[in-house]
């Protein structure tokens, strides 16, 4: 019998030890979770093993007539990743060029995003004549994210003007003969 009271006794000290411990917890916890998003601005143009492209413009088969410019080229879109910042929360792509050629203006347009995008895409503007001071292509982008490579954000449309025409910049008697001239697009993604 005094078997059974030594296993009884050693029960109900075990009991009284785990209720004890027990008795600590409460019935909700809780812990913090630090979480860190960083600002991101990137920008670039897609197919990237493809973007550089040719331009140029035909001849005239019949006296009195200008050249004219080739097919208009529609092959290059342009990307973009912003998460904005609390100081800035929109940003904008502007476009430029290094190199001004004589009687011929160089239009960009850039289209509504599409794609597998996301956010707050950016809108674009009208028709652009490339200048070598920057003008704003797309603007009030938010957090957002075009989705990479072609068919994902913007498709930008590029076509030459021979100067002189209706809202032309360049002069159709500054045009001259060359084999090529290169002339570098330039497109920076920045705070407002």
């Amino acid at each position: 019998m005094k078997k059974t009271t030594i296993t009884l006794a050693m029960s109900l000290a075990i009991f009284s030890l785990s209720s004890n411990l027990k008795a600590q917890d409460t019935y909700t916890d809780n812990h913090t979770v630090t979480i860190s998003v960083p600002e991101v601005a990137l920008v670039d143009i897609e197919p990237a093993a493809t973007k550089n492209i040719t331009l140029g413009f035909t001849a005239p088969t019949e006296a009195g007539n200008p050249v004219t410019p080739n097919t208009a080229n529609t092959t290059l879109w342009l990307n973009y990743s912003s998460i904005k910042s609390v100081a800035d929360p929109t940003r904008n792509v502007s476009v430029s060029v290094n190199a001004i050629i004589p009687g011929i203006d160089i239009h960009v347009t850039a289209a509504a995003a599409t794609g597998s995008g996301g956010g707050t895409l950016g809108t674009p503007a009208a028709q652009l004549t490339l200048s070598a001071t920057d003008q704003t292509i797309i603007s009030g982008i938010g957090s957002a994210y075009t989705g990479n490579g072609a068919n994902n954000g913007h498709n930008l449309t590029y076509a030459l003007a021979a100067g002189s025409g209706p809202g032309a910049v360049a002069a159709y008697a500054d045009l001259q003969a060359t084999a090529s001239t290169v002339a570098t697009v330039t497109y920076t993604i920045s705070d407002n």
